[in-house]
């Protein structure tokens, strides 16, 4: 039986807060406020997840930016008050990004780079360890291609160790490549003590989740699909279209069969497997649709994907909150989001 992620069974992403986007005090202040803090709760989740660039806290040489630190302070406080726990989320770390578009670059490779992710976290297990009630950490989001599984492995078991030196207990999410594939996690270190996570993202299938994403190479922007398209016919508008995404298309359950709850099952059973067999938690730190979507369709596969984390066990947080292509707030979802929200 799947270990249970305790208070951190459904919530919802803060993307393009402290992350991915300009960095100036002006987003800092704006983007994201209190009131939204008070929404989410209001909304039934349990928790938020704050991805952070690097750049919110160390400038290009490293030295550390109390200001950047303080709007993490104001999270978890805020969390605080409206009785929220928090996944905080290293989305960006010198040397590398999931997006190659940061050009960032020699973190797997590079000691020096190495070195200064550890002492960042070391910085934020001396500040924040101290929440670990309601405050856990992921070492670092997406790492893409398979060539990094065994270095990152080792980066990550090493990172880990500097944590527990100062923290013992506080719980810790690790993922895998393939941008944290399920398919990831049997390549997945094994976890050191009982307050490790596995962490993994669900996106399937890409080619309907993403369609018409500018920054997703290799799928043409004017492709459209309809989850209410067979599995098979989808496959067949992808060999037509976008063959270089077939790698990325699975197809679990019968092709005859649309985007379904047995879908997911299907997807997610090996890494909950390998998570029962390790005594593991898991949790599923991203998933969501774009919105190009029809958005009656992007219910429709909000409910198929709750189905399989509720049939699992498996916690989760939606990405995202507010804009970045995928928010829940944005008005196009408005006169479906009561009904969305039953199934995040």
């Amino acid at each position: 039986m799947l270990k249970r992620f305790e208070g951190y069974m459904k919530g919802i992403d803060l993307g393009g807060w402290l992350s991915q986007c300009n960095h100036t005090k002006e987003r800092y202040e704006t983007f994201i406020t209190e009131k939204d803090f008070e929404t989410v709760a209001g909304w039934g989740a349990d928790h938020v997840r704050v991805p952070i660039d690097y750049e919110l806290v160390e400038d290009k040489d490293g030295n550390y930016m109390e200001e950047g630190f303080g709007y993490i302070q104001r999270a978890i406080d805020w969390c605080g008050k409206y009785g929220l726990n928090m996944v905080l989320d290293l989305h960006k770390t010198y040397g590398y990004s999931f997006d190659l578009g940061y050009g960032e670059s020699g973190f797997f490779d590079n000691e020096a780079f190495q070195e200064r992710f550890y002492k960042l976290w070391e910085e934020l297990t001396r500040r924040y360890a101290k929440y670990e009630d309601r405050v856990v950490f992921e070492l670092l989001n997406e790492v893409t291609d398979k060539e990094y599984s065994d270095r990152w492995n080792r980066i990550s078991v090493a990172c880990i160790k500097r944590i527990r030196a100062l923290a013992p207990t506080v719980k810790i999410l690790l993922g895998g490549y393939w941008n944290n594939s399920g398919d990831a996690v049997k390549d997945l270190p094994l976890p050191v003590d009982e307050n490790i996570v596995y962490n993994f993202h669900n996106y399937d299938p890409l080619v309907y989740t993403h369609q018409g994403a500018f920054w997703v190479q290799k799928l043409p922007t004017d492709l459209r699909l309809s989850i209410k398209q067979t599995l098979g016919d989808m496959e067949g508008i992808v060999k037509e279209k976008a063959p270089e995404m077939l790698e990325t298309f699975h197809i679990p359950t019968s092709p005859d069969r649309c985007i379904d709850a047995d879908f997911f099952k299907a997807r997610f059973e090996e890494p909950v497997r390998i998570a029962e067999e390790r005594n593991v938690m898991l949790y599923c730190g991203e998933y969501g649709v774009i919105d190009i979507a029809q958005p009656d369709e992007i219910v429709t596969w909000y409910k198929a994907i709750n189905e399989a984390f509720e049939y699992y066990g498996i916690g989760r947080a939606t990405w995202t909150y507010k804009s970045m292509n995928f928010g829940l707030t944005d008005s196009r979802l408005d006169p479906y989001r009561d009904e969305l929200l039953k199934y995040i």
